[in-house]
């Protein structure tokens, strides 16, 4: 189940691409079960994709919070080389942003090496794009901005959504990036 979906909300072009990735769980079984993410342009992309063979680890409590179920993947997800097709295809030579850089960057690696091709695009974390004043405001806006938009389910695609919605606020709200990443990270944490 793959869709593209049209910004509802307006998006100004000088935000960057944000990607998000749901996973089976978390620990060193753990796999990718959907990415979505949202271009500058507001654009979103959204898909499930199906457990490989390999991919057998399932945690419940994850389930609880991303609402998908192992049977769902394997009925409408699609492969990995068709997600990471298109995920490549989307975001080919961009610099794309990230909220936990480390599962993320793991999941998309698992990924990538289950559809055997290269990334075509370099993930950073979200955090290298704020100053102290945002990192601190961070979590109180990114709930604000969760509370504005009442996107109905915890998915993929709405997770980057957020995300973009919430840099854009704490850059409008506490003014440009002057980057400190390591007091940004620690302030977010």
């Amino acid at each position: 189940m793959a869709s593209v979906i049209p910004a509802h909300l307006p998006v100004p072009d000088t935000l960057p691409p944000i990607i998000d990735v749901e996973a089976s769980g978390f620990g060193a079984a753990s796999y990718p079960i959907e990415v979505g993410l949202v271009l500058p342009d507001g654009t979103s992309y959204c898909t499930l994709i199906r457990p490989e063979a390999r991919w057998t680890h399932w945690d419940e409590s994850a389930e609880k919070v991303h609402r998908v179920s192992r049977e769902t993947l394997l009925k409408t997800g699609r492969t990995a080389a068709e997600a990471a097709r298109d995920v490549n295809a989307h975001l080919r030579g961009m610099t794309v942003y990230c909220d936990s850089w480390y599962h993320d960057f793991t999941w998309l690696s698992r990924l990538f090496d289950a559809a055997e091709c290269s990334q075509a695009f370099r993930l950073e974390d979200i955090r290298t794009l704020l100053n102290e004043a945002q990192a601190e405001h961070w979590y109180v806006t990114r709930l604000e901005v969760e509370a504005d938009l009442c996107l109905p389910r915890h998915r993929a695609s709405n997770d980057a959504r957020i995300l973009q919605a919430t840099l854009d606020r704490v850059r409008t709200v506490w003014g440009n990036p002057v980057p400190h990443p390591g007091k940004a990270q620690k302030a977010m944490r």
